[in-house]
């Protein structure tokens, strides 16, 4: 019969690994959670995998032990633990103590001692021990009864004897041993010098023991290793005594307190609820809250009697079967929906409110019904107020704004709609508390109705060209492999990188420029520095390229078309981006690569509803640039875009102090890069990298731009001062970003903080611009009944089929709505091309 096994937590090492391991994690009132998150990870993966039966968490109480008053160096130069950690131990045993787990601390001791205490006295009553520690100090505690478990990222690693020799070749009982030979850093135990690590294994396995050592030491060779050992002889003994560990502890060792139970959940609750750790609350066994909703049925020709002109009306559900509606303070839904409702749901001047307006809009579309009057959407309202959540499910804005606990795989509609009239008062007051009730009126609500007739409306594929370009890319494929091979001397899979690795740094020995845990780095930057080492190389990068093309588009867009429209539905999110702008998912059509043929190529596959039409492109030129120079109100580059000169040009021209006609491309490129870089806040790092010059040349170059651009540094510099004054940055229409790393004492962190601050307003007045024009545009469509419809948004570009009979007059309006509808100081100018499909486009005069 097996030994009951009682596992021995290392907790104050755990702490600190988790501390370092996740960075500025921390609650909305600024406590920080990262230490406190990243143990109850560890302890639930332990808890979930082990099924430990017996259990005690082991801390370090202080610096000061029986170790430091032998050795006054001992560990001296460990950094205090920083406050950050200090302050959520506590908490942490807090959470172990929910769990119904016994914390071990003794002063005086080390957390090892502790352990080593508590696994002599297991093995006294008949007891197995398991050690979670990656600290190789206890390792000399591994016996037949006892294990240190080390837990990796990938695959923890179990240490029995066995494993210890094969680590170190050494028994377990050997390694106070070693670390008197050797040192440890982490303890300030210092090393003998002139005995590598490699010559103390040796020299234990010859000799067993360092007093043995020490005894034979005169007839060490050769005479350094002989001196080297006696003149040292004290600090060997010393450096042993220090590394081993002590089992003369007194704790109070009772079993029966040592056994794993039920955690307290209710405990649990509140704790992740103080510390807003939403997702570890959905993983507790609690039933959530739960409260009955009285819905009452009633016939469709009834629904007058509930209705009004101008009604508020609260609704919930994803179909017309299934919905539950609110209002007057009544809740009902129609038993046998008919054309009452749909007249209700189709008449705008009753205002909707719900969440996620939009896949109910979409839903309803496809069942030839549609959804008007989309008046407050609880989704898009917390999006604005915090738009770096990540979740903006009802369960979790219900628990984040009244506190209470809601699971979100459990909420019924009906539940779901008594959500939505609960927040929807908070969240308006917010929005209008901080002043972004206008953008979520005016542009936010608006555009929910635009992109759920886009996703709607779908986008036309030719699947034929697909299947005929993926047929080409195989063949190029194989003819690449072919070639790599030959190149390698060998065939192997050009997909492994175990196996990758194995041929460019074993087989054809190329320079290794990064590692990862598993060995040398196969990624795109290394095989970018590698290029000009081996020839194979480009041709692996050119493999990868068409291979990923091919998997993530050529081959994946046929299978998204939809059998019932013959078109693919792509899904804009509102609430993805933390500036603002939209992406789209299942297909993300905003990634095609256009940076290469084969990405243009792609594009080809998108084409216009019928013969008779085409498809239109109506992109903004350098809007980001023309938004900074709005901002900024530099006036050189207001007055550049005034008179309509190349920007780039002039650019280059100021900066190398030339007439604008002596520029060349290679400045004019030049020019290009820092003034887009300067809108993305590059350093002379990111912009010497990018362009493969000199940090001084790039450095200079900056300095050189900003020297005649005085306003746009005058800009950038109130914008990141005006952040670390309020905690966020505000767009045109007065989006906000939270930046709550902008005053981090971390250097890199408040770094990337400040270039958020400086790229956001430019970024996300961008999108509101498009979002504004995409909103003027669709009612432009309805009011003079255009055939057009719009079909795509990338970011500064809005994508249309057109009827040929149309098009002159469709782009005109396009055109017209984007570049007039925010003033700015400069102006706004919008390309206009159109073709037979989204890559063969020319450019189209209006």
């Amino acid at each position: 019969m097996p030994k009951p096994k009682l596992f021995l937590i290392d907790a104050t090492a755990l702490c600190y690994r988790a501390f370092y391991a996740i960075r500025e994690l921390s609650t909305s009132y600024g406590q920080p959670t990262n230490a406190v998150y990243g143990f109850i990870k560890i302890l639930n993966k332990l808890l979930r995998k082990q099924k430990p039966e017996y259990m005690a968490v082991c801390f370090d109480v202080s610096k000061k032990t029986f170790r430091s008053e032998k050795f006054a160096q001992y560990k001296i130069n460990r950094k205090p633990t920083p406050d950050g950690l200090l302050n959520q131990i506590p908490v942490i045993k807090e959470v172990i103590r929910a769990h119904g787990l016994r914390i071990f601390e003794k002063e005086g001791y080390e957390a090892d001692d502790v352990i080593a205490a508590l696994a002599h006295e297991a093995s006294a009553r008949g007891m197995a021990s398991v050690v979670v520690s990656s600290d190789k100090d206890l390792l000399q505690l591994v016996a037949d009864d006892v294990s240190v478990l080390s837990l990796q990222k990938d695959e923890d690693v179990v240490y029995d004897a066995a494993g210890v020799r094969e680590r170190f070749g050494l028994e377990p009982a050997q390694i106070p041993d070693y670390i008197a030979l050797t040192g440890d850093t982490a303890d300030n135990i210092p090393g003998i010098k002139g005995i590598s690590d490699k010559r103390a294994v040796e020299l234990l396995v010859e000799y067993g023991s360092v007093e043995k050592l020490l005894e034979n030491a005169a007839g060490l060779k050769p005479e350094k290793l002989k001196l080297a050992v006696e003149l040292n002889a004290a600090q060997i003994r010393l450096n042993k005594e220090l590394a081993m560990l002590t089992t003369a502890i007194e704790l109070g060792f009772d079993p029966d307190e040592l056994k794993v139970g039920q955690p307290d959940q209710r405990k649990l609750f509140d704790l992740f609820k103080q510390l807003e750790f939403k997702g570890l609350l959905k993983d507790l066994d609690l039933p959530g809250e739960t409260e009955a909703l009285e819905v009452a049925g009633i016939a469709d020709s009834e629904l007058a009697g509930y209705l009004g002109q101008g009604e508020a009306l609260f609704v919930n559900g994803s179909s017309l079967e299934d919905l539950v509606f609110g209002a007057r303070g009544k809740f009902f839904r129609v038993v046998q929906p008919g054309e009452h409702l749909r007249a209700a749901l189709g008449d705008g001047s009753i205002q909707k409110t719900g969440h996620d307006l939009k896949k109910l809009r979409v839903a309803l579309d496809r069942q030839g019904v549609r959804l008007e009057g989309l008046s407050f959407d609880t989704m898009i309202a917390a999006y604005l107020l915090n738009p770096s959540k990540g979740d903006y499910g009802l369960a979790e804005l219900a628990w984040e704004l009244t506190g209470k606990f809601y699971k979100s795989d459990t909420l019924d509609v009906p539940t779901g709609l008594l959500l939505v009239t609960r927040i929807t008062p908070l969240l308006e007051k917010e929005l209008k508390e901080k002043e972004l009730y206008p953008l979520f009126r005016d542009t936010e609500m608006p555009l929910v109705a635009v992109l759920a007739d886009m996703e709607a409306e779908g986008i036309k594929l030719d699947t034929a060209f697909l299947e005929k370009l993926s047929a080409e890319l195989r063949e190029r494929l194989d003819g690449l492999m072919e070639r790599i091979h030959a190149l390698a001397g060998g065939t192997f899979n050009i997909n492994s990188p175990l196996q990758l690795r194995e041929v460019l740094f074993e087989k054809l020995q190329l320079p290794v420029y990064k590692k990862t845990k598993t060995g040398p780095s196969t990624d795109e930057e290394v095989l970018t520095r590698l290029a000009d080492k081996h020839e194979i190389v480009a041709y692996l990068l050119e493999y990868r390229q068409l291979s990923k093309l091919k998997s993530t588009y050529v081959d994946a867009l046929p299978g998204l078309v939809d059998p019932a429209t013959d078109r693919v539905h792509t899904l804009f999110k509102q609430t993805g981006t933390e500036t603002g702008r939209l992406s789209s998912a299942n297909p993300n059509l905003q990634n095609i690569p256009v940076r290469t043929e084969l990405g243009k190529s792609i594009r080809g596959a998108v084409i216009p509803f019928d013969a008779e039409s085409v498809i239109l492109a109506c992109d903004y030129s350098q809007i980001e640039l023309r938004i900074l120079a709005h901002m900024s109100r530099d006036e050189t580059l207001v007055a550049a875009f005034k008179d309509g000169k190349d920007i780039h040009r002039i650019t280059a021209a100021l900066v190398n102090g030339v007439a604008e006609s002596d520029v060349t491309p290679q400045m004019r490129d030049l020019a290009k890069a820092v003034n887009f870089g300067i809108v993305y806040g590059s350093t002379a790092f990111g912009l010497s990298k990018s362009l493969g010059i000199g940090m001084e040349k790039a450095q200079a170059f900056i300095d050189a731009y900003f020297a005649r651009y005085p306003g746009v540094r005058g800009w950038i510099d109130a914008e990141i001062a005006e952040a670390a004054k309020t905690g966020f940055v505000t767009t045109i229409l007065g989006r906000r970003r939270y930046l709550p790393d902008i005053t981090s004492p971390n250097p890199q962190v408040r770094q990337l903080a400040e270039r958020q601050a400086m790229n956001t307003p430019i970024q996300g007045s961008a999108s509101d611009l498009i979002k504004c024009a995409m909103i003027l545009v669709q009612e432009q469509i309805s009011r003079r009944a255009f055939r057009g419809r719009m079909l795509l948004q990338i970011h500064d570009e809005l994508l249309f089929t057109v009827p040929k009979a149309e098009l002159k007059d469709f782009a005109s309006m396009v055109a017209d709505r984007m570049e007039n509808v925010l003033k700015l100081r400069v102006p706004v100018k919008v390309d206009v091309c159109s073709g037979r499909d989204w890559c063969h486009m020319a450019p189209l005069e209006l």
